[in-house]
């Protein structure tokens, strides 16, 4: 299989031949013509990888060669083959777009040279396209979806703090996405091309997470063989993303809190103080403003770290987002499991949004995978679903009102807002979705009550 496809443009039947002989010795598959139309038709028949051409040619010179190759792709290569008097020709060539000029007498080392730091370009070129391509599909499925209004003003808020340095803390449930958005900040951020590190310092043992964090040298404890980078060192000018940081311990807080204030650290048994330039953004599940009044999260960290809040809603509170969600991961999963499932029916996405979700996105996330992966053709119908879920749709339809409230209290807006929700989910089952007789049976006005169910973004699937 040759190196590489090369098309060479020269009236001069001696530089053509040295040159095709130069490179198909190197591998390369060559192809010599007399002028830059030649040169034009040949390329319009088949593609070439790279064009060596003479500037001074009848019919169509080099340089309006060149202008029209960067003008049916400006990514095509062309090199351009001077001799000394027309040295300044090939330096506005240059300046046109040519990647690089081979001066006459042709040498062979030059040629070579030449040759191959254009195809490694071509080639590092291809790869980063592919490589960015593999990343945008990545991202286009791990962003945060939602049209919801509480998802709104979370994408108001990463939008203007992106490109701020200010710590952010990510509160939230387990399974909502809290990584999800310190990923789409850092890639919003001018920090976007440097690197993000996540750290998960729940997943993490207390005695391995300082060491994981600051790294350390080299003998500073057994089992440490060689100096080790911590993350914060791998972040330089980057994110590091420090996950369930209300686990961490107390002496590990202190240590955070530095870095924080004074930007640097030393590794474990070092005496070497580093300078670091991060962006810190940081997320829990736990209410931390109780761990500081319980004396187990340190105030000064907190405050520290709570200069930009964003706190992201359970998915039992973004019934309008439930819908978006499950097609979107079906669209997902049919094209990484190889499956051709139609659709989730109507009826089926009703049961969904009816859910209560207690692991949240994650756990909607999963279960679409398990449906693609379990349906060989056809759509996803109420059938498919988990016994859990369709028992569950019926039950929560109603609940609300065996609330129980532990010592650590509860939401009482959002205890409110469910047994809201679920009453009038209840009335349009009974109603079969005439909002008038829904509004009958809760003694309500029809306005009023299309007036809460915008309210509490339940989707108008309901028809009258």
């Amino acid at each position: 299989m040759p190196n590489g496809k090369i098309l060479i443009a020269d009236d001069n039947e001696l530089n053509k031949e040295t040159l095709a002989e130069i490179l198909t010795e190197e591998g390369y598959e060559v192809k010599a013509v007399n002028d830059g139309r030649e040169g034009i038709n040949a390329f319009l028949e088949e593609p070439y990888d790279l064009v060596i051409t003479d500037l001074r040619m009848p019919k169509v010179d080099g340089l309006e060669f060149l202008k029209y190759m960067k003008g049916v792709n400006r990514d095509n290569i062309v090199i351009m083959l001077t001799g000394h008097a027309t040295v300044n020709a090939a330096v506005s060539a240059m300046k046109m777009g040519a990647f690089d000029f081979i001066s006459k007498p042709i040498k062979d080392d030059l040629v070579k040279l030449s040759v191959s730091r254009a195809m490694n370009f071509a080639r590092l070129r291809d790869e980063n396209v592919s490589l960015k391509d593999n990343l945008r599909d990545r991202q286009n499925f791990n962003k945060i979806i939602g049209y919801s209004d509480c998802m709104k003003k979370v994408f108001d808020t990463i939008d203007k703090v992106s490109n701020s340095d200010s710590t952010v803390l990510i509160t939230g449930e387990s399974g909502t996405g809290k990584e999800l958005v310190a990923r789409q900040i850092h890639f919003k951020s001018d920090r976007r091309n440097q690197p993000l590190i996540p750290v998960n310092c729940g997943a993490i043992p207390e005695d391995l997470l300082e060491s994981e964090l600051f790294g350390h040298e080299k003998g500073a404890f057994t089992g440490a063989i060689r100096d080790r980078k911590g993350r914060f060192e791998l972040a330089q000018g980057g994110t590091i993303f420090l996950d369930e940081i209300g686990d961490m311990s107390p002496s590990l807080q202190v240590k955070v809190l530095r870095v924080i204030q004074e930007k640097q650290f030393e590794r474990i048994g070092g005496v070497k103080t580093i300078d670091v330039d991060v962006r810190i953004i940081t997320a829990t599940n736990q209410n931390l403003e109780k761990a500081v009044a319980d004396k187990q999260f340190r105030e000064d960290l907190f405050y520290r770290i709570n200069v930009i809040p964003i706190n992201l809603p359970p998915l039992r509170e973004r019934g309008s987002d439930i819908s978006i969600l499950a097609n979107h991961f079906l669209m997902h999963f049919n094209q990484l499991k190889k499956k051709n499932i139609e659709r989730i029916t109507p009826d089926t996405v009703s049961h969904l949004m009816r859910y209560n979700w207690p692991g949240n996105v994650r756990e909607l996330q999963n279960l679409i995978e398990m449906l693609v992966v379990m349906k060989d053709e056809g759509e996803i119908s109420i059938d498919d679903l988990p016994a859990k879920i369709r028992n569950a749709a019926g039950e929560n339809a109603g609940s609300g009102t065996t609330t129980t409230i532990s010592e650590e209290g509860i939401d009482f807006n959002e205890q409110v807002s469910r047994l809201e929700k679920g009453l009038l989910l209840k009335a349009l089952k009974v109603s079969g979705g005439v909002k008038n007789r829904a509004a009958k049976l809760l003694n309500l006005n029809r306005t009023t009550l299309v007036e809460k169910l915008k309210r509490l973004n339940i989707a108008n699937d309901w028809v009258d």
